[in-house]
């Protein structure tokens, strides 16, 4: 015979085949001496218990999902309808011979895993610096596995006893914990059981970690010309989400119009890039701007100052169709302009401009050698848009 593995639920079988049975042949009506016809029989067995299940196809046991078939003279199948637990374990094929002859196989019932959800961490939310701890159970035979995953792919930070940290991309065991737990450690992870028995399941947690918000101002001096188009930006981050908003310096706030733009670049679920586009600068428009953001544990703000670069101006004067008497118009001037500010911008961060003044000592001259880069630069700028704008008659 042959071992047997079967899924719970399903049909199982084992097959006895019985050659040159002889003399050991047992009959019905062998009690009465009458050996004329002489039919084979064999006893199934279930060796752990020693219970007797069945003698030729005559079922002895209780168990209403056992059955026998005898076939082709010397086959015995036993059959086993929805196998459970219950009934794993040897079973034996016996004939009553001396000494005693049988054939054994072993039957295992497997389960599939099953999260045991009222065991298992549903989404929870600690504060940032707290402790944290992820539990996920699963039944099933052979015992499951578990294994943890980040939903985006990203790296598990582990801890040993040391207090040493390393990055794995899965982690084992029923409990995942987060000591010191971080904000970079927030998000989804994934609870996998497997056993070997298909299917594998899972459970998803969300990890919420709470702080109050941060800002972080890439460039806290702004510099752009009149009539063209400016951008600011902040780096904001807070858990829960925050409410976030632009103001002026004296407390106006700032909606979406004709003049400003706002808008939101998420880069996780706690960080985000607030944007802030002043179109068409007028002297009203310079000066101080805030980037605010609130959440449920507080609140944070930083400071924008944007001011003017002065570029020569020329006298215009314009016709009805708005053209100017060296033949450009306002929109053609107003292009020329944002294309000058943006070159701009990205030459004062290339020479190394910054927002912040400069220590005494050798930071004063690295600003000293910035500040002279600067104004080389500012000077090209003012040549070009001088022969951008300026038409020179040489006909005379």
């Amino acid at each position: 015979m042959e071992n047997v593995t079967v899924t719970k639920g399903r049909d199982a079988a084992f097959t006895c085949v019985v050659n040159n049975l002889g003399g050991y042949r047992v009959s019905p009506s062998s009690a009465s001496g009458d050996h004329s016809v002489a039919n084979p029989r064999v006893a199934w067995i279930k060796a752990d218990t020693k219970a007797i299940l069945a003698i030729h196809e005559h079922v002895i046991s209780n168990n209403a999902r056992l059955t026998v078939k005898h076939s082709d003279f010397n086959t015995w199948t036993l059959n086993i309808k929805n196998a459970q637990p219950e009934d794993r374990g040897t079973y034996m094929c016996q004939v009553n011979t001396d000494p005693m002859k049988s054939q054994s196989a072993h039957l295992e019932v497997v389960i599939s895993p099953d999260i045991i959800y009222e065991e298992t961490s549903s989404d929870i939310m600690v504060p940032e610096g707290g402790s944290a701890k992820l539990i996920c159970k699963a039944r099933g035979y052979p015992k499951p596995e578990i294994i943890w995953r980040r939903e985006d792919g990203s790296d598990i930070t582990t801890r040993a006893s040391t207090g040493s940290k390393s990055k794995v991309s899965q982690a084992q065991g029923e409990i995942l914990s987060f000591p010191n737990v971080g904000r970079n450690e927030m998000g989804a992870y994934l609870c996998i059981a497997s056993n070997g028995v298909p299917p594998s399941v899972s459970k998803r947690m969300m990890l919420q970690v709470h702080f109050r918000p941060l800002i972080e101002v890439p460039n806290q001096l702004v510099g752009a010309p009149m009539r063209t188009d400016v951008t600011l930006s902040c780096k904001v981050e807070a858990s829960p989400k925050p409410i976030n908003y632009w103001t002026r310096e004296n407390g106006d706030m700032i909606v979406t119009n004709d003049k400003y733009s706002m808008s939101e670049e998420v880069a996780n679920t706690y960080s985000a890039r607030m944007q802030l586009v002043i179109m068409n600068l007028q002297p009203r428009d310079f000066g101080g701007y805030k980037c605010i953001s609130k959440n449920s544990l507080g609140d944070a703000e930083s400071g924008i100052r944007l001011y003017e670069i002065a570029l020569q101006e020329h006298k215009k004067e314009y016709d009805n169709g708005g053209d100017n008497e060296y033949g450009g118009n306002n929109e053609d001037e107003r292009e020329l302009g944002n294309r000058l500010n943006h070159v701009y911008q990205g030459l004062r961060e290339g020479a190394g401009a910054t927002a912040q003044p400069k220590a005494n000592g050798a930071d004063a001259a690295v600003a000293a050698t910035a500040a002279a880069r600067t104004t080389l630069l500012m000077t090209t700028l003012l040549l070009v848009f001088f022969l951008a704008t300026t038409r020179i008659d040489c006909s005379a």
